[in-house]
């Protein structure tokens, strides 16, 4: 019974430690407990967790920021579903997604880096353009100290075929991969992390301000997600 006891008061602990942030999953307390000596599965987590009156946080449907009805000219898939990296800098991916606030739709751009998996840089705007996933490119690229060769990886979506963007990969020698149109397991790294960002940073929330919203992203990539999440 004491271990019971004192199994229940640990899922509470590594519960409400991260609750500041976000709400975890019951993977991802799995996972913590086992670190602690826990011999435990996804299920028990769960189950408990329901028999406390606490869930993980479920899937939704997001607004599409994806136009690939273009005629911009397109990169051919070079990654071709390959998500492992041998070497940082050898491969990374990109993509835009949108969160909803009382005061507009946000947009963020976020390159992740395959071989570390965490998240390079990431930028956030009122407006979907070339602009921003250039910002966010060239922030990932003075963090790497400006390394060429990389294989950048993104839908074909138009911001990503625009020539101020794709200046910019020939201008710093970085080869430009894109999925083929409509297959997002092609981007499946990216589409991951977009879906599970959503699924612990925004599902549930109402985000008053930009930002307001602007914080939770700072929380949840620069304090949880590269820095305690497991990847």
């Amino acid at each position: 019974m004491d271990l019971l006891k004192g199994f229940f008061t640990d899922i509470a602990r590594v519960f409400f430690s991260h609750s500041t942030i976000l709400q975890l999953f019951s993977k991802n307390r799995e996972q913590l407990l086992n670190d602690e000596g826990h011999c435990t599965s996804r299920n028990t987590v769960a189950g408990i967790m329901k028999y406390r009156g606490r869930r993980a946080k479920a899937a939704r449907k997001y607004k599409a920021t994806t136009n690939s009805n273009h005629n911009l000219p397109v990169a051919p898939n070079r990654l071709e579903q390959n998500f492992e990296a041998p070497v940082k800098n050898k491969k990374w991916v990109s993509d835009i997604t949108c969160i909803w606030t009382d005061e507009s739709w946000l947009y963020l751009a976020v390159v992740l880096e395959l071989f570390s998996r965490k998240v390079l840089s990431w930028v956030i705007a009122e407006r979907m353009t070339a602009t921003l996933v250039g910002d966010a490119l060239m922030m990932a690229l003075w963090l790497r100290h400006l390394p060429t060769g990389v294989i950048v990886h993104s839908d074909r979506g138009s911001q990503y075929c625009l020539n101020a963007y794709q200046a910019l990969l020939a201008k710093h020698q970085l080869i430009c991969s894109m999925s083929k149109k409509g297959d997002c397991y092609d981007n499946g790294s990216m589409e991951g992390w977009n879906h599970s960002f959503k699924v612990e940073a925004i599902h549930g929330e109402r985000f008053l301000t930009r930002d307001d919203t602007k914080q939770r992203v700072f929380d949840y990539i620069e304090v949880y997600y590269n820095r305690k999440r497991f990847h």
